[in-house]
């Protein structure tokens, strides 16, 4: 059974079954604050015209996958895939200047009023599961495991200024600096962690090294022995050799991430559901069209576990594509359950 903490509009859990999963080793975005990467290929295809996509660097690596994926049969098709983080990804999709917004959160309440105010209307698509994941320097040798009230302590607002020491955290550890590098504040893991360990969404301490990218984040914690972050999933097992991965202990014992976790349900609260959000108006174009039946084919799953995430179930995507194909427009996660 698998269990995801709701860091939007949720109030309690919900579980569903799932099937077994693998992963293998992950690929993603390389090197900038803001990437954009375009893809071509010799084949030649009835289609044309351009895609534009923007949002959340943990959904990138997927959609980057399945595009480059899309353009080997479709070379007419140019599709640009940006990193801007969630929130700013929502920023230009509201003002209509992407068609489809990556995103590791659900949309909210005053960016659902953006898009009605420029009278863009969208379709909420779920691509998969992530485990949000915390990592250190391999060179730390303490902080194996950590408790969600001790992840608080490192990261709500009161530790601003304050916790400044691994000994600090808990008696035992080294007297060793934190360094803590996170998420930019347009970013959707910001959100989802800061809700799920702090209780609020957004409140977290600021004095840390933020990036919109990832990648970004990972080389900082590799450079530092006392340092400590949070990113998605696909992003550690890309640097899986380089970093190491944070069990966390919500009461029942120390629970590594991993889609092994994620889909029993024991990875809590750091499980979460990861979107595309597509606007109307842009489905109607047949390169977009094509493109997003193309990305949400059960079929194409395996780009989904390549780059280090969880697919959907069956009964998902074919909620998911139903949603889709009858052009539900809304934010309506519920009735994927």
């Amino acid at each position: 059974m698998f269990s995801f903490h709701r860091s939007n509009h949720f109030s309690h859990f919900v579980s569903i079954t799932l099937v077994g999963i693998s992963l293998v080793a992950c690929t993603g975005a390389e090197g900038e604050d803001t990437v954009r990467t375009e893809t071509t290929s010799a084949v030649s295809s009835k289609l044309s015209g351009t895609i534009a996509v923007d949002g959340s660097s943990t959904v990138f690596p997927i959609t980057e996958a399945m595009a480059q994926e899309f353009q080997l049969t479709n070379n007419g098709v140019k599709i640009t895939v940006d990193i801007s983080g969630t929130g700013g990804g929502f920023k230009k999709f509201c003002a209509g200047e992407t068609d489809i917004s990556n995103a590791s959160r659900l949309i909210k309440d005053q960016e659902k009023e953006l898009c009605k105010a420029k009278g863009i209307e969208f379709i909420e698509l779920p691509i998969g599961f992530d485990a949000l994941s915390v990592v250190v320097n391999r060179k730390n040798y303490w902080a194996k495991c950590l408790s969600v009230e001790e992840l608080q302590k490192i990261w709500g607002p009161a530790a601003e200024g304050k916790i400044k020491n691994w000994s600090q955290v808990r008696d035992g550890f080294p007297s060793t600096p934190i360094v803590l590098f996170g998420p930019g504040q347009d970013s959707g893991t910001l959100d989802y962690f800061t809700k799920a360990v702090n209780g609020t969404e957004g409140a977290t301490r600021s004095d840390f090294e933020d990036s919109e990218d990832d990648n970004t984040l990972a080389a900082g914690i590799q450079q530092t022995k006392g340092a400590f972050g949070y990113f998605g999933y696909a992003y550690f097992t890309k640097h899986r050799d380089k970093l190491n991965a944070v069990e966390i202990d919500r009461g029942n014992g120390c629970i590594p991430p991993n889609p092994e976790t994620v889909l029993a349900g024991t990875y809590n609260p750091l499980a979460r559901l990861i979107f595309i959000y597509v606007k109307k108006t842009a489905i109607e174009r047949p390169e977009v069209k094509a493109f997003v039946e193309f990305y949400m084919n059960k079929e194409k799953e395996n780009l989904v576990t390549a780059v280090g995430n969880i697919p959907l179930p069956n009964d998902m995507y074919g909620k998911a594509q139903k949603r889709l194909s009858d052009r539900v427009t809304g934010s309506n996660v519920d009735a994927l359950f």
